[in-house]
């Protein structure tokens, strides 16, 4: 469960502006469901980060630390259909990446893993960090680290 302090101002001023307060609880019962019966092994991780901050849209732009700002939703819903693509990037890293939500209105995915690191997943792969790390990431605009400049070839 993230803290309050676990954020700087800027971040948990979004954050709050967005509807998270600490020890948010939002039913994941439906996106868990959803995920399972297309194939995707729904871990602990996943199921505590959605539980705390599904239906956390943030909807900005403009200039970050290290990259742009984008708006991002926590909403696996918005990954139904990419299963796959989360599957063979996690295969790749030996980690089981779960659907979580989308940013830049769908242009890009996020995902977590059974760690709680927080991945960008489109045609290459790239890690904003774990947890509160990663969501501070996301909200600041900081640059993913990149794990994979594009999809290796067979």
């Amino acid at each position: 469960m993230a803290r309050v302090t676990d954020f700087s101002a800027e971040a948990k001023d979004a954050l709050f502006a967005a509807g998270w307060t600490p020890g948010r609880r939002v039913d994941i019962a439906d996106w868990c469901a959803r995920l399972t019966e297309s194939g995707v092994a729904v871990h602990d991780s996943a199921k505590a980060f959605l539980a705390e901050f599904g239906k956390i849209s943030i909807e900005f732009s403009g200039k970050g630390i290290s990259r742009a700002r984008e708006a991002f939703s926590i909403d696996p819903s918005l990954c139904l259909g990419e299963e796959g693509r989360f599957f063979e990037w996690g295969q790749l890293i030996g980690k089981i990446i779960v659907p979580v939500g989308e940013l830049d209105e769908g242009r890009s995915f996020l995902g977590i893993d059974e760690d709680g690191a927080i991945y960008l997943v489109v045609d290459w792969l790239g890690k904003f960090g774990s947890g509160c790390a990663g969501i501070e990431s996301l909200v600041l605009g900081v640059a993913p680290e990149t794990i994979y400049d594009s999809y290796p070839k067979s």
